[in-house]
Parts: C-alpha cells; sequence; structure tokens
C-alpha cells in the first residue's frame, strides 16, 4: 500500500500557469488522490477523516489536536516520501518551503508528528495547518458528493476526473469550432467549420440538422463534450432571432451526443457559462468578457518555448496554428480560441 503511494508520488510533475502558479497535471493529480483516498481508507480502526471545512483547529499551538489520528497518518506519510519537486506540487510548499522539508528529513529523519514541523525554518503554526489542509483536500475532492459547480447539469467532480479526453465546443451564427484535449493537457484535435445553413429562412428544422450532424460526424470520441453556454438573454426583442438559434443548436447538440441517456448511462454533455471561462483567465472587462486570442497565442508560444508549459500542442497542430491566429481582422478566430481556454478552464477547475 505504502509502495502504490510512494508510486503514485514519484509520477509527479508541475507546470506553471500564466499567473505563475505552479500547477499538477490532472492525470498525476486524480491518481494521487486516488491513493491517498485509499491509503486513508485502510488505515487499521480510523473511521473516514473529516471534510477539512469542519476541521476546528487548536489555538494553544499544539498542532496535533487539530486533525483526526487517520488525518495526521495522511499528512504525515505525504511529508516523510515526497521529494522537493514534488512537495512543490502543494500550494503552500513552493520554492524554498519544499527545500527546507527535504533538508529537515535529511538531517534529523522522518516527521514523527505534526508538531515537528515548526521546526523546519520558516514554519509557523498558521501556515502549518493550512499546508495540513491542502493535503487533506486532496482527498475530499475526490468523494462523491462534491458537486462540479462550474457545470451544468450537476456532476460529481469524481466523475470529471476519471475522464480520459473532452472535447470543448464553441459555436456562433456562422461557425462551429471545437478542440479535443487529453487528461495529459495535450491538444490532440482543434478545428472550426462554417456551417451555410444557419440562419438561412425561418430557423428551418432539417437544415439545421443536417449543418449539426455533419459537425458531430467529424468529433473524435471523448468521455465529456462541453458547451458554451450561450450567453445572450431576451431582454433586447431584437436579439430573439439570434437566442432562437443558439438555444436550437444547444438543444440539437444534447440530443445527438447524448444517444445513450435514456438507458441511464448519465449525461456527458455538459455547459459552461462563458463567464466562468472568462473569470478564470482574467479577461473580464466589468461584466462582459473580452477576447482571448492573445491568451491563446501566449500559450501555443510557451509550447515551443517554455519546458512545462500549461498546454501541450501536437508538432502538426503548433506549425498550423502559431502563426495563424490574429488578435484583430476578420481572421480572429474568436471561436476556436474560446474553445481551447473553456477546455483549460474544465480541467483546471476540476482537479484545482
Amino acid at each position: 500500500m505504502l509502495g502504490s503511494l510512494r508510486v503514485a508520488l514519484a509520477a509527479f510533475c508541475g507546470y506553471r500557469s500564466h499567473r505563475g502558479k505552479h500547477l499538477m497535471r490532472p492525470c498525476l493529480v486524480a491518481s494521487l488522490q486516488q491513493h491517498l483516498v485509499h491509503y486513508s481508507h485502510t488505515v487499521e480502526g480510523m473511521d473516514n477523516p473529516k471534510e477539512v471545512d469542519s476541521v476546528v483547529h487548536d489555538v494553544d499551538g499544539n498542532i496535533e489536536k487539530s486533525y483526526t489520528p487517520q488525518q495526521r497518518a495522511i499528512i504525515l506519510q505525504l511529508l516523510n516520501t515526497a521529494t522537493e519537486s514534488q512537495l512543490g506540487c502543494v500550494k503552500q510548499l513552493q520554492g524554498e518551503k519544499s527545500a527546507s522539508i527535504v533538508q529537515f528529513r535529511e538531517q534529523h529523519g522522518p516527521f514523527q508528528d505534526l508538531n515537528a514541523l515548526r521546526k523546519v525554518k520558516h514554519f509557523q503554526p498558521n501556515f502549518i495547518q493550512k499546508t495540513c489542509d491542502s493535503i487533506l483536500r486532496l482527498t475530499r475532492r475526490i468523494e462523491q458528493n462534491v458537486i462540479a459547480r462550474f457545470l451544468k447539469p450537476d456532476v460529481p467532480l469524481h466523475r470529471l476526473q476519471a475522464a480520459e479526453s473532452v472535447v470543448s465546443i464553441v459555436f456562433g451564427l456562422k461557425k462551429f469550432a471545437w478542440v479535443h484535449v487529453d487528461r495529459t493537457m495535450t491538444v490532440r484535435d482543434w478545428q472550426e467549420q462554417d456551417c451555410c445553413c444557419f440562419l438561412k429562412g425561418k430557423h428551418v428544422p432539417e437544415l439545421y440538422l443536417e449543418d449539426i450532424s455533419s459537425v458531430v460526424s467529424k468529433l473524435p470520441q471523448a468521455d465529456f463534450y462541453i458547451l458554451e453556454k450561450p450567453s445572450l438573454t431576451l431582454q433586447k426583442t431584437a436579439l430573439f432571432p439570434a437566442v432562437l438559434h443558439m438555444r436550437t443548436v444547444e438543444a440539437m447538440l444534447y440530443c445527438l451526443l447524448n444517444p445513450q441517456l435514456a438507458e441511464g448511462s448519465g449525461h456527458r454533455v455538459f455547459s459552461m457559462a462563458r463567464n466562468t471561462v472568462g473569470k478564470h483567465f482574467k479577461i473580464m472587462l466589468a461584466e462582459s468578457r473580452t477576447s482571448g486570442v492573445e491568451v491563446v497565442e501566449r500559450l501555443i508560444n510557451e509550447a515551443v518555448l517554455v519546458p512545462k508549459p500549461r498546454v501541450n500542442f501536437t508538432p502538426e497542430i503548433i506549425k498550423q496554428y502559431r502563426h495563424h491566429l490574429q488578435p484583430r481582422g476578420q481572421n480572429r478566430h474568436e471561436e476556436m480560441c474560446d474553445t481551447l481556454l473553456q477546455a483549460i478552464a474544465f480541467y483546471e477547475l476540476s482537479f484545482f
């Protein structure tokens, strides 16, 4: 059991976001979470750990009293077996903090209890408690009752964390774009298509079905399909045709991509609000979302220049799109850029 946990820890690798935060790849986070949960459920004579939010921190400085015996065992196992780079994947243990833990272990041996962390350079009680809470939160996020609040309809977070790949879809009045991203944050396919029948005539059903079925037939197989939730409302009657169009396309995608829903297999098509992605990438202006083209350009350049980029692209995709996207003009490919940002937000909100 302990050996399997060490294997999961050895698989750690990190990458940095555009804001400089050290993140773990989704596949590795999920692996670690599974092993931590398994460890927490197999500690002899102990109940399941309490939720992190229910922990009452002791005010007299005895950190041990803030956690159950099982929680202490989980935390100590991680602190005593992880390497410096692996420890750096925990939010509070980046930079010198992880190096200090490893140095202490080398000089004094493994930590015997949580209070021993106070002997580590720059480790104060409040900081230690935040670090311990972060470690325990890895186990909590895989529990069955945690709902992904950023998607509709509601879905347990653990279902999303088990996904091998997703297809992110964004459609407009004349275009339909999609991107296929796997759990290693690698872009496998990225395309857009003009839909010539959209908004022709009075929303003729058979024309819509022809266009949308043509696109769906080209989509890669994936565990989930994430749609951008239409942001248009009926506050202005002039927008009614556009709103009707967006809702029609959305409804058809839910039907065509959920063929086994009636058999009880569960939803595999979900909608994510456009502003959720905008807030995640900090491209909001007041209550409106701005263009994400420049963010995507930066992500592509990082994939070429940075050793551990936020997102990986296949060589063919880099060659095709690195100098193809334009932040201004008619060839901005906004829908394509939006699909990529939505896929990244999906993974990062699911795991971090």
